[in-house]
């Protein structure tokens, strides 16, 4: 056993409050003696529990590894939010070292055959053990998880599934790397402030201050953005330069340099699909989608095959109208700018005008917050005495009405160039009752930050995505479980996005943007025409985000169903990548797939693999659920009861689909989403 120490911070449980990570202690010497050791403990007390004189229990076997590795999940839960929202060479080189070894580690106590053994003798047993629901679903994840990790294979084929799994996780810190490291190489220089004209001042004046950042002073910098496009792609007059920022954004690790993913996919495919064959599967989505609720590829396909062509129907009949107002054939990089122009017309909506009524803090915590306190009956409170990984990283604590405490709520809005794209949620600790902690949640956006003193403007996209998000983090806060494996978030992958996807109904609802939507000098309400615009054109261009969405699900399915022959043939990633959306009826040039291979971090390196199909999946529930709250009268607490008690509680401590039903007191209908896309 290691001999305990109290030099790194990592070493004991924090004993700030709902303990916080020290931050103000950890530095990056820390982070890998705290993994070794780590490991070394874990490893120590899985051997405890197969030390143990006589037979298997639940509370020796799966309470004693629920209760194992805490040493290494305080350090992995604290690295890997700093290595994706602050990273620096330090930190990636760090992270090159630990991926495989932490793969190799995780190996090695799911593929330890008497480990195996005792899950499965309880499992076997498990009518008898009198357990109650929520331990007997933690054995049941426990057996199910350790089969779907090989614990079942043979000798030989768990050394090779240990090689496979290691490479793998260097290929994966390879791919987000290179994607980092071009996505700040792709940014666009631009010459002289007339070429910026239809850009807000303050757009113009954060990429005057990215210029300055990075030694071009006097010149203004468009950085590009994780997903294909940019959001200035909306309001650019120039043409020229919108095409120089689209073909920008669409080359993302897709040059022959030193950050070109190609490679590093194509070796990905081939090491997932022979590991699927280990399985006893025929290709990594059998084998990926088997334990999510979907069960088979083949289900998802039918779902999407079902959307995929009037998503297409509705894409072109947009063009059509785009290119009535362009007088020219649309391009990809035109899509954005004539989109503004045509809503304008048909809608009388200009989302650049809406800006100013987009503040960031009014948004937070007039629009967001509040609608959790109508909602659940909490609060938030900023605690700027609490310190975080970053100085821009704003801790809230979170009350429930009697003042008891619900968690902390940590905010990390602007982009940077340390900063991974995109936007997420991460947790720094899990709620459970077996160690009594509350949740410390963090969510991670990337809003262009403003010249100091000036104010933060969203767009309305990016006002979606911190209620997206704020959903995430909800699903954190509110769980109510005993064991941190099934925690918060803990869901099936396919069930996770739903409710970050419920949370967006209340941007519009009335009460809510009627709190939050003011104009951030005259404080003057959003009009309510504009609200009611909005509310008429909600399938406004959903041809394009549901063809240009599909695209990437496919693609993503594509590169995973492959076999291990078909995987060694695919040499041309640019051309399996045309073939497979051409495949699916999505090949419509002016909507490009949402991410390129080469830049679609979500599936080579972010754990979604043949689960970016679940947005959709997940809609399908999140649409009938907006359905359920219109029928129950919106938002009411004892809605938000029904909703946290029979679901966002749970976290994953049942079946997904059955808390749905639970919730819903039905199975789900897809009608509700066909409806909401213009689909039907």
């Amino acid at each position: 056993m290691r001999v305990m120490t109290n030099a790194n911070p990592f070493a004991q449980r924090s004993t700030l409050e709902y303990e916080l990570p020290p931050f103000a202690q950890i530095k990056e010497e820390h982070y890998l003696p705290a993994f070794y050791e780590g490991c070394a403990e874990q490893l120590a007390e899985v051997q405890a529990i197969l030390d143990t004189p006589g037979a298997a229990t639940f509370e020796n076997t799966i309470v004693a590894l629920e209760k194992s590795g805490q040493y290494l999940m305080r350090m992995l839960l604290v690295f890997y939010n700093k290595s994706s929202s602050d990273t620096n060479d330090a930190l990636d080189a760090i992270e090159e070292e630990i991926a495989p070894k932490l793969a190799a580690h995780q190996d090695a106590i799911n593929l330890n055959p008497a480990l195996f053994k005792r899950i499965k003798d309880l499992y076997d047993a498990r009518e008898s053990l009198g357990l109650n629901s929520e331990d007997a679903w933690l054995l049941e994840r426990y057996y199910k998880d350790l089969i779907h990790a090989g614990a079942h294979l043979t000798d030989s084929q768990r050394d090779r599934l240990k090689e496979l799994n290691e490479e793998l996780s260097k290929l994966e810190t390879q791919f987000s790397k290179n994607v980092l490291a071009d996505t700040n190489d792709l940014a666009v220089l631009v010459e002289t402030l007339e070429e910026l004209d239809g850009l807000s001042d303050n757009e113009i004046a954060a990429a005057a201050a990215a210029a300055k950042d990075r030694g071009h002073d006097g010149k203004w910098l468009i950085g590009m953005v994780n997903f294909t496009g940019n959001p200035v792609l909306d309001s650019l007059t120039n043409r020229d330069l919108r095409k120089k920022i689209m073909q920008a954004s669409l080359l993302k690790a897709n040059r022959p340099n030193e950050n070109d993913n190609k490679p590093v996919l194509l070796q990905m495919v081939k090491l997932r699909a022979e590991r699927a064959r280990l399985f006893g599967k025929e290709t990594h989505a059998e084998h990926v989608i088997a334990v999510q609720t979907a069960e088979h590829p083949d289900n998802v396909h039918a779902m999407l095959r079902k959307i995929a062509p009037a998503a297409v129907r509705n894409a072109k009949a947009e063009a059509e109208d785009l290119k009535k107002s362009a007088g020219t054939d649309i391009e990809s990089w035109d899509w954005g700018f004539y989109t503004e122009k045509v809503r304008l017309e048909k809608f009388n909506i200009d989302t650049t005008k809406m800006r100013p009524y987009f503040e960031l803090e009014r948004v937070l915590h007039d629009g967001v917050f509040f609608a959790a306190g109508k909602l659940f009956g909490i609060t938030f409170k900023e605690r700027p005495d609490l310190v975080t990984y970053h100085p821009e990283a704003r801790a809230f604590e979170v009350n429930n009405e009697d003042g008891t405490k619900v968690g902390l709520f940590i905010g990390d809005f602007y982009t940077r160039d340390s900063k991974r794209g995109g936007a997420w949620m991460n947790n720094l600790v899990d709620q459970n009752f077996l160690f009594n902690q509350l949740p410390v949640v963090v969510n991670n956006l990337n809003i262009p930050k403003p010249p100091a003193g000036k104010p933060t403007l969203l767009t309305y996209d990016e006002t979606t995505t911190l209620f997206h998000e704020f959903g995430h983090a909800i699903h954190g806060l509110l769980s109510q479980v005993k064991y941190p494996r099934v925690s918060g978030t803990s869901v099936q992958r396919d069930f996770v996005e739903f409710p970050s996807q419920v949370n967006e109904m209340w941007i519009l609802w009335p009460e809510v943007v009627e709190n939050y939507a003011r104009h951030h000098e005259t404080g003057e309400k959003l009009p309510r025409e504009w609200i009611d615009n909005l509310n008429a054109a909600r399938t406004f261009n959903e041809g394009h985000a549901t063809t240009s969405y599909l695209a990437a699900a496919t693609l993503d399915l594509a590169w995973h169903s492959l076999n291990v022959e078909q995987a060694a043939k695919v040499t041309d990633v640019e051309a399996f990548e045309a073939q497979a959306i051409k495949d699916y009826g999505l090949d419509f040039a002016p909507v490009p797939t949402r991410y390129r291979s080469t830049y679609f971090s979500h599936i080579f390196a972010g754990g979604y693999s043949s689960g970016y199909y679940g947005y959709i999946w997940s809609e399908v529930l999140d649409a009938d659920t907006v359905d359920w709250f219109k029928e129950n009268g919106g938002l009411k607490r004892e809605n938000g009861e029904h909703f946290k008690n029979t679901l966002l509680g749970r976290g994953g401590s049942i079946d997904s689909m059955q808390m749905f039903r639970n919730f819903r007191g039905r199975d789900s209908k897809i009608e509700p989403l066909l409806k909401r896309r213009g689909l039907l």
